[in-house]
């Protein structure tokens, strides 16, 4: 029989220990209890609620359906809890803590690592975990506080700040030996006659080689002679220099190649342009480190 006395939070928060932990042995160490005093929270819980929330025999604990509904209610709202007392607790004390990005292997050549440095100038207290991965997953489900990529549609909840340039372009380029032993191609269907070194994402696709002028959009997808990694560009980039191929990547990646005429642009009126990385992240927590470093992009960004 239900009773009229509201559960208390800590007595909640037993009951989503007992859950995550699967016993009440292990929920007892964790939270510094003896095993007969949580079982004792959760008899309480379940008489103030008037349902069972948890089966129980000799060998495990389960919730029930009920149980199994309020954990998964309460278990956010707990986490929530926690991180606003951290950050309360941190404030106007130094930043500390690890900071983990999942991040797109194009910004680890020359966008992400300077702001990575002045970061770490700023806050020493805190690490910083770049995870680096291509494939278009969810970042906060696989246990990173933001990630950057370009142009991935936001789920509810999730907020986005642009990093780095907002435009950049997708260069061809190739060495001057290669284009005078092979000419130079006039038209981005050309490319297809051509030896190529082409990257690929650790999803397993290609690179897209994709052009556009004066409204006109074309893709080609050239047999490439040399297929390396997107984490092994530079490996790639300089292979084109050696004179093995055309190479179509960030234009940002290219400029000192072409500052020291190693590579030259190829096609220049064909490239395209599109929109730099942004950083994503929930909207609903932030800890101390991720606020610091989004404070560190936003003020750079009004500079």
């Amino acid at each position: 029989m239900k009773n009229n006395h509201e559960p208390s939070l800590d007595d909640l928060s037993v009951f989503v220990m007992v859950c995550e932990a699967r016993g009440f042995r292990a929920a007892a160490k964790r939270l510094h209890l003896s095993p007969s005093n949580v079982s004792e929270i959760i008899s309480r819980l379940e008489a103030q609620l008037g349902v069972p929330l948890l089966t129980r025999n000799t060998r495990s604990i389960m919730p029930t359906q009920a149980g199994r509904e309020l954990q998964a209610r309460l278990a956010p709202l707990l986490a929530e809890a926690r991180a606003a007392l951290r950050d309360v607790n941190d404030a106007g004390t130094d930043v500390r803590g690890v900071l983990k990005l999942n991040v797109a292997g194009s910004v680890m050549v020359d966008i992400l690592p300077p702001l990575i440095d002045r970061f770490l100038v700023r806050h020493p207290q805190v690490r910083v975990e770049l995870v680096v991965d291509d494939r278009l997953i969810d970042t906060i489900a696989h246990g990173c506080d933001a990630g950057i990529r370009y142009g991935e549609h936001l789920s509810q909840g999730m907020v986005a700040i642009r990093i780095g340039p907002r435009y950049q372009q997708l260069a061809l380029a190739a060495a001057p030996s290669y284009l005078e032993a092979r000419g130079r191609p006039m038209h981005p269907t050309e490319v297809m006659q051509h030896a190529c070194v082409r990257l690929r994402f650790s999803s397993g696709a290609l690179t897209a080689w994709d052009f556009e002028r004066s409204g006109e959009t074309v893709t080609v997808d050239p047999p490439g002679r040399l297929i390396i990694g997107v984490d092994a560009a530079v490996a790639g980039i300089e292979l084109a220099c050696a004179g093995h191929g055309l190479i179509c990547t960030f234009r940002n990646w290219l400029t000192p190649y072409f500052e020291r005429g190693a590579l030259e642009p190829v096609l220049e009126e064909w490239w395209q342009t599109f929109e730099g990385p942004w950083l994503y992240f929930s909207g609903r927590r932030m800890p101390a480190p991720l606020r610091a470093f989004v404070d560190l992009i936003t003020a750079e960004s009004l500079n």
